[in-house]
């Protein structure tokens, strides 16, 4: 308690110094004599009425000579002011002057030692509270969080959907459960295992389950804590780090987002916060050659960036195992359904599989969102379980945004917007490559969506043909075509459309090899690797003339999907008004409804 009150004292002093300073420093000038105006001093001198002047930093002083009939001398202050003739004149006639020194010496003082002694004091009184690696002398010290035996809460019954990598990592569990059953061959275990995979897949939950499954200690850490301000501090880290894993053997190293650490290494580095980070990257090359894996010490990563990590860090001997975390599949969606909606009080109606088909492409993360959503919604309303129209609503939240039901909007606008997701609708139904289409709205939802088609897959997809591809590109401008059929000029909803065209007719000339003039080639798209070797190649100069075919190809591929779609909404237009003026009615429509006005013999 008495070292407490110390620092708090201390800390009240150093804070004192600007006013004890500032003090000191005004009572140095003179407070007495008549207050006379500038100007009524230089009078006085040009009347040779002062005897004697001191100069003060901020006031000038002035002895009058003595006068017959006075006791003593009278003196008059003044504010002084930047005056370069006020010295000639007191020269000029003959006035002793004089000028007193500063004596502000502590504001000096202040100035160098109060702000190092502050920073100094705070970082001491935050290691005393056991803030981590706030101490001073704690700067070089690992920040890694230490997970013992089952704190980290976490085994391989919370993580579903990535069988294929829990497969490969039974095997690190078995290693460093029973390492002599590997060392009784000469085996040895992977120094490191790097997770690959799109953002939030759950890397880091497959992390903690190895260490729980194991129960063994589990340092996690992030690739950004290593790196700071101090140069020296990411390589000082990382010894502690390997150096406290060493003494907790068995046990696991886990590096989330080792892409902020492991970025590939300039040829030329600048000096400053790159060559930090690159002196850290080094530390960390060579900590993982030295240690020895026979102790049990096992490096794990995770990253959603592989193709901007070092070679070095990639090599064997270091990662020599990489393994991908990818988005579920169906049944994989189903698993991550099931673990999620545990402590989730459903409904009878509810359907997993159902919902899980109508998420594709959806991440664990995701995932646990809708659900969560789902359960909020259900609860707002007052429900008593979790319904399937709630999930419904949870999933559009989560693929289009918060619906904006009060948003103003003028009639005009709301039939533009009607007839574009009437096209959109009309050409995915109208073609054999698109998905079907399971939702139609004009709602707004989210930042900008005014409205949206949403197409669901009837099965998970890895790979497309071309004529898939040109369908997709068909729909993607159905919405663009319908308001040049229907009110003779565009608007600027179909942006975000015709981006996608551009994006997906660019790969298909420039990457897929697609186009029937330029043929079976790839260009690269005007990324410069640094490196050539292991995944990365140089990218070939194009020259005028190929890019002006490329460019002739793409453009190609658009148009003549334009007139493919402006041919089918000509022939569909009873229809696409139908649609509309249904969609401005109800302002939803489901997908059966669609196709029942599809299958509808109408006139042309």
């Amino acid at each position: 308690m008495a070292k407490t009150y110390f620092f708090k004292i201390a800390l009240w002093l150093l804070l004192s110094i600007p006013f004890f300073t500032t003090h000191r420093t005004a009572i140095a000038e003179p407070s007495y004599g008549d207050k006379v105006s500038y100007s009524e001093f230089k009078i006085l001198i040009q009347d040779g009425m002062l005897e004697e002047v001191t100069l003060y930093p901020t006031t000038v002083r002035g002895i009058l000579k003595s006068e017959e009939g006075l006791k003593g001398k009278k003196s008059v202050t003044t504010v002084r002011v930047e005056d370069p003739d006020l010295i000639k004149d007191l020269m000029a006639h003959k006035i002793n002057f004089s000028a007193a020194a500063n004596n502000g010496w502590s504001q000096g003082l202040s100035l160098i030692w109060f702000v190092p002694m502050i920073v100094f004091l705070i970082m001491m009184m935050r290691a005393r509270r056991g803030m981590p690696g706030a101490g001073l002398m704690s700067i070089g010290k690992s920040r890694a969080n230490l997970y013992v035996d089952k704190d980290t809460g976490v085994s391989f019954n919370d993580v579903a959907g990535v069988d294929e990598a829990k497969e490969e990592l039974k095997e690190i569990i078995d290693y460093l459960k029973t390492p002599e059953k590997y060392q009784r061959l000469g085996g040895k275990i992977p120094k490191g295992v790097l997770l690959v995979g799109p953002t939030g897949t759950g890397k880091t939950l497959l992390a903690k389950a190895v260490a729980g499954e194991a129960k063994v200690p589990f340092f996690s850490m992030s690739g950004s804590g290593f790196v700071e301000m101090f140069v020296g501090v990411g390589a000082a880290r990382v010894r502690d780090l390997f150096a406290q894993a060493q003494e907790k053997a068995p046990c696991i190293i886990f590096i989330d987002e080792i892409d902020a650490l492991g970025k590939a290494r300039a040829a030329s580095p600048v000096s400053g916060g790159h060559e930090e980070r690159e002196n850290t990257l080094n530390q960390l090359l060579v900590e993982m050659d030295g240690f020895d894996t026979r102790k049990g010490v096992i490096l794990m990563a995770a990253t959603n960036r592989p193709e901007i990590l070092d070679t070095a860090l990639l090599r064997p001997g270091r990662f020599d195992r990489h393994i991908l975390v990818d988005r579920p599949d169906i049944k994989g969606r189903e698993d991550i359904l099931r673990v999620h909606c545990k402590n989730v009080k459903l409904s009878k109606e509810v359907d997993i599989k159902i919902i899980a088909a109508r998420t594709p492409g959806f991440v664990g993360a995701d995932l646990a969102n809708v659900v969560n959503e789902a359960a909020l919604l259900a609860a707002r309303v007052g429900k008593e379980s979790v319904e399937m129209s709630s999930f419904e609503e949870a999933i559009n939240r989560v693929i289009a945004g918060l619906e904006k039901k009060k948003k103003v909007m003028s009639k005009k606008e709301q039939e533009i917007i009607a007839y574009h997701e009437s096209g959109h609708a009309l050409v995915a139904e109208s073609v054999p490559g698109a998905d079907k289409v399971h939702r139609i709205s004009i709602i707004p939802r989210g930042i900008s969506a005014l409205g949206y088609t949403l197409q669901l897959p009837t099965e998970d997809r890895y790979l497309l043909t071309r004529s898939e591809l040109l369908d997709r590109l068909a729909v993607l401008l159905g919405g663009r075509v319908a308001e040049e059929l229907i009110f003779k000029e565009v608007s600027t909803g179909a942006q975000n459309d015709l981006e996608r065209v551009t994006d997906i007719a660019m790969s298909m000339v420039r990457e897929y090899g697609m186009s029937e003039k330029i043929g079976p080639m790839t260009f690269h798209n005007g990324r410069k690797p640094q490196f050539v070797e292991l995944g990365y190649r140089a990218g070939r100069e194009l020259s005028e003339e190929v890019s002006k075919e490329i460019d002739q190809e793409i453009r190609k591929i658009i148009f003549d999907a334009h007139v493919r779609v402006r041919g089918i909404l000509e022939t569909n237009k009873n229809r696409l008004e139908i649609l509309a003026k249904l969609l401005l009615k109800k302002e939803v429509i489901e997908g059966s409804e669609l196709r029942e006005i599809m299958s509808k013999n109408l006139p042309l």
